[in-house]
């Protein structure tokens, strides 16, 4: 049921925008455990086959580019890719939340995006 709730919302999201340009993802390569690894490849195979099915370009973005990007160092702790994404302006209200940002402006600076 995961998977149909993640496909649906990215359908609803689709729905609700004047539509999307590209989808950029956290990339990961290590995974803390097998049911990690199953759910993200799960996950990661939705996303392609939706994006395929409706013709959006779609790029994986490896963590340590991401963090390497946001805060200078490629291993760049939890606190100091918040602090970082804060000296942009932003309130994130958990790290999860300062890696999507920080992946925004990566994707805003180096790809062929606008905001």
């Amino acid at each position: 049921m995961r998977y149909l709730r993640f496909k649906r919302w990215l359908t609803e999201l689709k729905s609700h925008t004047d539509g999307i340009d590209a989808v950029y993802f956290e990339e990961v390569r290590r995974h803390a455990g097998v049911d990690a690894a199953h759910a993200y490849g799960g996950f990661m195979a939705h996303l392609t086959a939706w994006c395929e099915h409706h013709g959006i370009p779609y790029q994986g973005v490896p963590v340590g580019t991401i963090k390497k990007h946001a805060a200078g160092k490629g291993n760049a702790s939890k606190e100091l890719m918040i602090k970082a994404v804060q000296q942009r302006g932003h309130q994130p209200v958990d790290d999860n939340e300062a890696d999507a940002i920080a992946l925004l402006y990566w994707a805003l600076d180096t790809q062929e995006v606008s905001a």
